[in-house]
This record gives structure tokens, sequence and C-alpha cells, in this order.
């Protein structure tokens, strides 16, 4: 857990390095990204006309200022996303360039001329496909579940877009944020640590293989080591067997779907007679919490961590209102009052976060 916590302040601190070494990024400079697929990509600086076809990335963008730039977002931001259109109304009037398959319209986006296609690693034979047919870099990034590579992004992002100030600004505040929840999970020991169950995506046997906010709230992840899927993919398909093996004393089960949507619920789960003897169904400790929605969203990632410490740790005794504090963390990412309640009215979170 320290070395997640260092990796943060690397991060913050190679983005001051970086900005006061090379200044901000002007358009026509060239700048070499390496992307999470490992792939170099060299990339227009201060690009003015941008797709994105990865949420994750579209977020930090419009966090850093810069979602004017977009000139078309993906199928699920547009029809799918409860949280985007609360903080980018604007976005409402782009057009959509992919399908729920996230396959680009390469018509309509030869039409709006982007200097760089954002894509998802997931989709990993699509970034070339993009390059080679509009001739134009494609950058494939996403966290997968790891704070510290969510942090290089909106570092990485605000090099590309000449953002650098407010990207260190972000950095910082994810820091003050995660950084008393970091020193209280290093000092503890292994015992101390819940072992969690994660069910994702929908599925009760999905589950994340890397999840920082557990380990950063003081948690031990059991699918932790396990490969994902495929390539670029954050989860991996375990057996109820395997569930049962295991053990943990808390389950998490993504509540990032409205209620009607939920496939899998804590009543569920409660009342599954295969779980029964497991140690969170025994001891009533099955937990809803936000997890990805469509990749991560920064400011979410942080109201998660802290949510998380506080069912996972009640021992830490009172703390300020969760609701506050999140409303707090969603202005500073994205200058909008109150997105976090309305956020909670549609998944009706009210009802399982902390008072």
């Amino acid at each position: 857990m320290g070395g997640t916590g260092r990796a943060i302040r690397t991060a913050v601190l190679a983005a001051a390095v970086l900005s006061a070494l090379s200044g901000p990024a002007r358009a026509g400079q060239s700048v070499a990204v390496t992307d999470s697929l490992g792939r170099t990509v060299n990339v227009p600086g201060n690009a003015a006309r941008i797709i994105s076809l990865e949420p994750e990335i579209t977020r930090i963008i419009v966090a850093l200022g810069a979602g004017e730039r977009l000139v078309g977002i993906d199928y699920f931001l547009r029809y799918q996303d409860h949280l985007f259109p609360l903080i980018a109304p604007a976005a409402a009037r782009l057009p959509v360039v992919s399908n729920q398959g996230q396959e680009l319209n390469y018509e309509l986006a030869l039409r709006l001329r982007p200097e760089i296609v954002f894509a998802s690693p997931s989709e990993f034979r699509m970034a070339e496909s993009i390059e080679k047919k509009l001739r134009v870099p494609v950058v494939s990034l996403a966290s997968i579940g790891r704070i510290d590579a969510l942090v290089g992004e909106i570092a990485l992002l605000g090099r590309v877009l000449g953002r650098e100030e407010r990207a260190a600004r972000l950095a910082a505040f994810v820091e003050e944020r995660l950084g008393p929840l970091r020193r209280r999970a290093s000092g503890s020991g292994e015992k101390s640590r819940p072992s969690i169950y994660l069910s994702f995506w929908g599925s009760l046997v999905r589950t994340p293989v890397v999840y920082e906010p557990v380990d950063m709230a003081g948690g031990r992840n059991v699918a932790a080591g396990l490969l994902p899927d495929y390539l670029g993919a954050a989860g991996a398909t375990v057996s109820v067997e395997q569930l049962v093996v295991w053990d943990p004393e808390v389950i998490l089960i993504q509540g990032s779907y409205p209620p009607a949507e939920r496939r899998v619920t804590v009543e569920g789960i409660l009342r599954d007679p295969r779980l029964a003897s497991v140690r969170a169904v025994r001891a009533g400790r099955v937990h809803y919490t936000f997890g990805y929605w469509y990749w991560w969203d920064p400011a979410l990632v942080l109201v998660e961590t802290v949510y998380l410490r506080r069912i996972l740790h009640p021992e830490d005794g009172p703390a300020p209102g969760l609701a506050e504090e999140a409303e707090n963390i969603f202005k500073e990412f994205y200058g909008v009052d109150g997105a976090f309640a309305a956020l909670c009215r549609i998944l009706r979170c009210h009802e399982w976060i902390p008072k």
C-alpha cells in the first residue's frame, strides 16, 4: 500500500518537473506518450479536436477544463451514463461516434477531423485499425483499477492538452484525500485487513483482479493476482465454488446501476443457499459499492475509497458526512454543485452510504 502512495506522490512530482522543464505543449509540437497497451504514440500537443471513445479519459478531459475540445463522444456516455450529463451538460450537443459495440462510425469521424482519438485498451485491435483508416494518432488508455495509473493519466493528459497546472492541482487533491487513508492502511497488519470479494459488472462471478480502492481502504481483495480474462480487461470470471473456498469476510456488489437494473443484489446474495456458509453472508457484511461505471470516474474513485474505509473499518469512529465530502470532491473535479446528490437519487445510494 505504501507503494501506491509513493506512486501517487511520484506522479504529482513528475507532472510538476515535466511542466517546469518543457513548458506547456504548443499546437504543432509532437508529444510522445506510452499508452496502456505499451504502444508509443506521437500526438500533437495542445490538440484542439479530440474524439474520445474511452469514458474515463473523456471525464478527465472535462475535469481538466478542456471539454470544449471534444468533437465526438462514445455511445455509453450519451445513452447509458447517469453521471456524465450532470458534470458536462454541454456535451449533449456532441455527435455520438460509436455504437453499442464500441465500433467507430468512420464516415462521421472523418467529417469531424480529429487530431487525436482516445480508445479503450480492452478493444486492443481497434487502435491500429482507427489509425490506418483515419490517419490520426490513437491512444489506448485506462487505469484498470489502479489509482496511480489514474493519476498518471491526469498528468499525461494535462501535458498533452497544455493543462499541466490544472492536472497538478487535481493530482495533489487526490493525494490530499487519500494520504490519510493510505497511512492508516499501511500502518495496519495483514490480519487487520478484512478479506473482500467484489461482484462486478452485473455478475456474481465476475470480479476485478486489481481494485486499489479496496487496498487503500484497508481491505484485501481475494482475487488479487488472478489473470484478467483478456488483454486490457480489469476482471476475471471465477466459480461460485471458488468464492466459497475464499470465504471472504465482506462481499461488495457494484451499485452503479439503478436498482431496477441490478442483476446482483444484497438481498439476493444473503438468500443464496450456495453462499450460506460464507463469513460475509453469515455476518451480514454484504454491501453495495460504486465500482466501475464504463471505466472509472476520477471523482467517484475518491468518494468510493473514503466510503469503503468507513464500512470496512467502523472502528475508526465517527467521521464527517460522506455526502457532504462527496459533493466537495465533485465540485473540485468538475466545478458543479449537487452532482453527487443527483447521482444518488438515480442510484438510491443514500440508502446504503453511511450517514
